[in-house]
């Protein structure tokens, strides 16, 4: 465990090792799905879990927060151009993610139809506008309160503990797909095998 935490500091991308980056992409994963739970439940009127997956992480919101750090930081001090690049780039992340999602799946998660200036559903106005003010929040505000909140713990327990939800989201996610997409039954039943010698190994992991 040691020499991976050497090792991930040993390398950086927009001032951050990849440590802070890959703990990033988790608690931005765990915000995003919090932040839209809430927001769908409130329109639904009742508890909806927005997430792919069982657990409270949602990877995408993750990889956009991070990769829109390392992206857009050089644009920090200039609001306007942050705000612009920042919506524009997030908005074709979106229609990127539902095209590949309507391969894997067949059907997106979300539908902007009834939005006004919408394409095809899968992106709108409304989240362009929405996606450069969190882009704003993130760049120059959130980002750095999640790194303060990282470094209050020591590496080697915050390492472990990208290793062990790193582990679940994967069991997670891997099931969920295998239910989602159309595979044989055989395989099912092997990968559902496999989940617990994932978690053996997690646990080991740790336990170093």
């Amino acid at each position: 465990m040691e020499k991976l935490l050497v090792w991930m500091s040993r390398y950086e991308l927009a001032g951050y090792d990849l440590y802070h980056l890959a703990a990033c992409f988790f608690l931005f994963s765990v915000i995003g799905w919090m932040v839209e739970s809430i927001y769908i439940s409130l329109c639904n009127r009742r508890l909806t879990n927005r997430g792919f997956m069982t657990g409270p992480f949602c990877p995408i919101y993750g990889v956009g927060a991070t990769l829109g750090y390392i992206i857009l930081h050089p644009f920090a001090h200039n609001i306007v151009a942050l705000y612009i690049v920042g919506a524009l780039l997030a908005t074709v992340f979106e229609f990127l993610v539902a095209k590949l999602m309507m391969k894997l799946f067949g059907e997106v998660w979300w539908d902007y139809n009834d939005k006004f200036c919408n394409y095809k559903g899968v992106i709108c106005l409304e989240s362009t506008l929405a996606w450069g003010l969190y882009a704003v929040i993130i760049i120059t505000f959130l980002f750095d309160k999640v790194i303060g909140f990282v470094d209050r713990y020591p590496r080697i327990w915050g390492l472990k503990t990208i290793a062990l939800v790193f582990a679940m989201a994967i069991i997670d996610f891997g099931y969920h797909f295998a239910m989602s997409v159309k595979i044989d039954e055989e395989t099912r039943e092997d990968f559902i095998e496999k989940k617990d010698e994932i978690v053996d190994f997690c646990h080991r992991l740790i336990g170093r």
